[in-house]
């Protein structure tokens, strides 16, 4: 059986090669709609699509290294975008960061118990404070 994004990458070409009339499906529905094929689960774990305003679209993402992570990678996102939609429906990609109301998945993630395995990878470190420095990094990335 195929993963399920597969079926929704199909479907959003099949979708983009359709003659349907402009107001049948909302262009921003569609868009956000064909972030995750694009972008993958893993990556769209970290941000999340917002609005279509004049072909760009605006991209929430937890932090500001997923945010220059992604800017970086826009070229290739686009040019997955327009292969899943069929058409160049979105001409930019605008990378913001979210507020904690912006990516609900960011605290189910919190959720999981990962905070007794972080502070046994601070016990490698020598030098107590850069140990302490790593720990207050790790407590603060998952608060």
């Amino acid at each position: 059986m195929k993963p399920f994004y597969e079926h929704m990458e199909r479907a959003g070409k099949l979708i983009g090669r359709m003659k349907l009339p402009r107001n049948c499906v909302e262009p921003g529905a569609l868009a956000q709609a064909a972030w995750r094929v694009a972008v993958g689960e893993r990556v769209a774990s970290h941000c999340q699509p917002g609005a279509l305003v004049r072909g760009r679209l605006i991209i929430y993402t937890e932090d500001a290294v997923w945010q220059s992570q992604l800017f970086a990678l826009r070229h290739q996102i686009l040019a997955r975008l327009e292969e899943a939609l069929g058409n160049k429906l979105i001409s930019e990609l605008d990378f913001r960061r979210a507020t904690q109301r912006k990516l609900p998945q960011r605290e189910m993630a919190r959720k999981r118990p990962a905070l007794e395995t972080k502070s046994a990878e601070s016990d490698g470190i020598q030098d107590p404070s850069l140990a302490h420095i790593y720990r207050m990094r790790r407590k603060r990335s998952t608060a």
